[in-house]
């Protein structure tokens, strides 16, 4: 097939973007279509909030320091880019969370909504919740279900009205709101969980439902924790996949460029069908089509003469500001203070801490022996004020946490800040209906799309996920368009 080569050109050198211009190439590549590929970053460094640092007895993640298995696509990715042999899980024998409890950490059994007996045993004997508070959590079997179907409803409305406040305080709230480091009250269910909303309805019941998924898991022969582990990571740390990516982008002529931002994205005034795209320094790019993988904020300013009622609502999804805190210790200063993988903070105890990572502990080759590495995580919606404060008002308060919280004393000898500034999109009520105009806004743009964490998903396996989407709806508009095109 004979055609002008198709370029396109993706904004934003994170995972969503450096993903979407793999499969772009390897789908073309299969179609046996000629396709030209530029990938532009605003900054002078690939992988956005994937930051991993070497340092001679350390490994340090800035950003995220895994992914999940059960979101199958970051793991497919891994495996395609020859990287399955580098795939590490967590460690097995460390595997317990904490989530503190009235200023004491106790012990939250995982897997804990499965709710089989020997959790809640444990539950029980932890303290984590009162015997009232257990029995109105094990209630939800029998609780009667929401009459309403197609109104949407808050994170935290859903779970205290399935579960009970306590159970939410201490079990749900720090787990599932932790990882958008939002506030439960603001976050949509349908947008951020929508399988737990499913379950009830399908069930009567989200604990029915988790027992009937066991139970199908099992006839399969395919029981839940098969998995080697719940995470996985990559042994030389997540940045190891953005150079992996980098280096065969760069084999199948991807062109990249760093340190330029764009700045509009317009219809080509003289080609029909085409993209002027205006980059810093008044450089001016011809496209076929356009992949925007930036954060929605940014995104907006780039589209809003193209199309400003889209840009208008990508400007509304709100996005919180996070900062992580990683520290190196004598392994004989800390080793009789910490167990299992780390902890979590509740919202309700109040305190500047989201949580807690023993890394040492939860990966292997993180830090030499000797030494033990810990991470911990602060800032999150209505707890942002604190980044107003320098990085060493940073390091000095999360000192007094591990202080009061576990007993820590020492000075650490090294410790490394990564603010994510408006890193965080928020999916609250109306997120879904506004997603969906977006997409009706852009229909009349078929080779003109937004990806990245701030529409669809915000875990790497989602982003991963979303870049192969538009690399195939891509492709199949140059298909479409050259079947159209006389040769």
């Amino acid at each position: 097939m004979s055609h002008t080569p198709y370029h396109v050109i993706i904004i934003g050198g994170g995972i969503s973007g450096l993903s979407t211009a793999f499969f772009v190439m390897a789908e073309a590549a299969q179609q046996q279509l000629t396709v030209q590929c530029t990938v532009v970053e605003r900054d002078a460094r690939w992988g956005g909030k994937i930051l991993t640092n070497h340092l001679p007895n350390l490994l340090i993640e800035g950003g995220p320091d895994s992914f999940l298995t059960s979101k199958p696509w970051a793991m497919k990715l891994c495996r395609t880019l020859g990287l399955e042999d580098q795939l590490i899980p967590t460690n097995a024998e460390n595997n317990q969370i904490f989530s503190l409890c009235r200023g004491v950490l106790r012990e939250l059994p995982q897997g804990l909504l499965a709710f089989r007996p020997q959790r809640v045993d444990r539950l029980v004997s932890g303290g984590l919740l009162s015997w009232r508070g257990l029995l109105r959590m094990g209630a939800e079997r029998f609780w009667p279900t929401s009459t309403s179907h197609h109104s949407e409803e808050t994170l935290g409305g859903f779970f205290r009205r399935r579960f009970g406040d306590e159970a939410f305080d201490y079990v749900i709230e720090p787990l599932v709101a932790g990882i958008y480091a939002g506030d439960a009250d603001e976050l949509c269910i349908e947008a951020t969980f929508p399988r737990f909303k499913e379950l009830e309805h399908e069930h009567g019941s989200v604990i029915k439902g988790m027992r009937a998924a066991h139970a199908q898991a099992a006839m399969s022969k395919k029981p839940p924790g098969s998995s080697p582990s719940l995470f996985m990571t990559l042994r030389n740390g997540l940045g190891e996949l953005i150079q992996t990516l980098l280096k065969q982008l760069t084999e199948r002529g991807v062109q990249l460029m760093t340190g330029h931002g764009c700045q509009d994205v317009q219809a080509h005034l003289s080609e029909k069908g085409k993209f002027s795209i205006t980059l810093d320094n008044d450089i001016v790019l011809t496209a076929d089509a356009v992949v925007l993988a930036t954060p929605t904020f940014q995104t907006a300013k780039m589209i809003s003469r193209l199309e400003p009622e889209a840009a208008n609502l990508l400007e509304h999804i709100p996005y919180t500001s996070t900062a992580t805190i990683s520290m190196a210790y004598p392994t004989g200063a800390v080793q009789e203070h910490i167990r299992g993988f780390g902890f979590v903070v509740p919202r309700k105890e109040q305190r500047p801490l989201l949580a807690g990572t023993w890394t040492s502990l939860k990966w292997p080759f993180r830090s030499q022996k000797g030494e033990t590495l810990i991470r911990c995580y602060v800032g999150g919606r209505g707890r942002e004020h604190i980044l107003d404060h320098d990085d060493r008002y940073l390091v000095e308060s999360v000192r007094q946490e591990l202080q009061t919280i576990v007993g820590i004393s020492r000075s650490p000898n090294y410790t490394e800040v990564h603010r994510w500034v408006r890193g965080m999109p928020q999916y609250v009520i109306g997120h879904r209906a506004r997603t969906e105009k977006i997409k009706e806004l852009l229909s009349v743009w078929p080779t003109l799309h937004i990806t990245g964490a701030g529409l669809h998903g915000i875990g790497i396996p989602d982003c991963i996920r979303e870049g192969n989407r538009v690399a195939s709806s891509l492709v199949q508009s140059f298909l479409t368009h050259s079947r159209a095109t006389p040769s």
